[in-house]
């Protein structure tokens, strides 16, 4: 079996399809960070357990549950509130841990990036990958950007290559353009303070060569706009109708957003 660990605030919209699509699971946690909606209500229904700890950083929240929070089972499914496990995606993590060598430290793990019920295959450039499902003592977390990448890692990471669903619009775009102007503020910083390796660029692991690849081209003056060309044009994302035009605009938007807030970093620190 499998323990679940979900982060959350205010995902009282969010959480019950969550939860849903891990009822399969007997210990499943819900790390809150101080919700003043109905979330706690409804983990409570789901007959989930609840820890709290104040949210600094989502590296800091993964390694909180690590270190706090009693998990049942050996490997531990890091989910987002608004992220939905598919039956094929349930099969193919037990089918993986059904067969992990000792040394398997874990898993990275791909996501469908679903918008108004359209899977953003090419303007997402499908697959991104992100170490969700991880062997317990086996690895660790630590900040990148807004997000977070792993860390001390005694082993191997392997790749999943069923995603689950993301669902990173359902609160609406209100919601996700204030999201993304904070997260771009951490990005610039990010960039510019914790650049990786340029020969990363060249890497043949994705979670390495991605990063690189976005904090050296954040450089050039017409990346916002080339974003959205490789995406929208080169990628394809035009086959996937308004959505797609719409999700890539956003993302050229927030590309403009870290650029301009790397420009006024690097002025300050002058």
């Amino acid at each position: 079996m499998i323990s679940i660990v979900i982060l959350t605030k205010n995902e009282e919209k969010d959480l019950p399809m969550a939860l849903k699509s891990v009822v399969w699971s007997d210990d499943i946690h819900i790390l809150d960070s101080g919700s003043t909606d109905k979330t706690i209500e409804i983990a409570e229904q789901f007959n989930t357990k609840v820890s709290y700890n104040a949210f600094k950083s989502f590296g800091q929240q993964r390694n909180f549950a690590l270190d706090e929070i009693k998990t049942k089972y050996e490997w531990i499914l890091f989910l987002d509130a608004d992220e939905v496990v598919t039956d094929k995606f349930k099969k193919a993590m037990f089918d993986a841990i059904k067969n992990a060598d000792k040394n398997i430290a874990g898993y990275y793990c791909c996501w469908k990036m679903m918008l108004e019920d359209t899977w953003l295959k090419h303007c997402d450039n499908f697959p991104k990958w992100q170490f969700r499902l991880m062997k317990k003592g086996m690895a660790r977390f630590t900040d990148f950007g807004h997000g977070q990448k792993e860390s001390d890692v005694k082993g191997i990471i392997e790749f999943l290559k069923e995603p689950y669903l993301h669902y990173g619009f359902s609160k609406g775009w209100t919601q996700w353009i204030d999201r993304h102007n904070r997260y771009s503020s951490q990005e610039a910083v990010a960039r510019v303070k914790n650049r990786p390796p340029f020969k990363n660029i060249f890497s043949k692991n994705s979670s390495q060569r991605n990063p690189a690849l976005k904090s050296w081209l954040s450089q050039l003056p017409g990346w916002p706009f080339l974003r959205f060309f490789q995406a929208y044009i080169l990628s394809l994302g035009f086959l996937e109708g308004i959505p797609g035009f719409i999700y890539c605009m956003n993302m050229s938007y927030y590309e403009f957003l870290i650029q301009i807030k790397i420009r006024e970093h690097k002025k300050d620190s002058n």
